[in-house]
């Protein structure tokens, strides 16, 4: 998995290119616990360039919505390709993650005031 971290609009994007899996949860949950350490106020995520996702790669995005909610800090979710989608939709996590069919929208979602 590779990523690449930007800061625009007084959030930062997270863009994340191959498979989440097994082997690739741990690079993304280091990135994601610093991004808690610095108390990132809003993140989206974007998933354009993400094949699949497993079991380990959802428990560490579960991991960081809890880690972001202690301090107020949200997250949005986008770009899900059709399998990732349904992935996210068979364990519901529809209910928990703001998820957009766009980055522009996944964006004004979550701007600071």
């Amino acid at each position: 998995m590779d990523h690449a971290l930007a800061t625009e609009d007084k959030l930062k994007i997270l863009s994340l290119k191959g498979d989440i899996d097994l082997h690739q949860s741990p690079g993304l949950r280091a990135i994601l616990q610093d991004l808690i350490k610095e108390r990132c106020p809003a993140l989206v995520i974007d998933f354009k360039e993400v094949g699949y996702i497993d079991s380990s790669g959802l428990a560490t995005l579960v991991e960081y919505y809890q880690g972001c909610r202690s301090y107020s800090g949200e997250v949005a979710l986008a770009e899900l390709n059709q399998r990732v989608q349904s992935v996210f939709d068979l364990v519901r996590l529809g209910e928990v993650f703001k998820i957009h069919k766009s980055l522009e929208e996944a964006k004004a979602s979550i701007l600071p005031g």
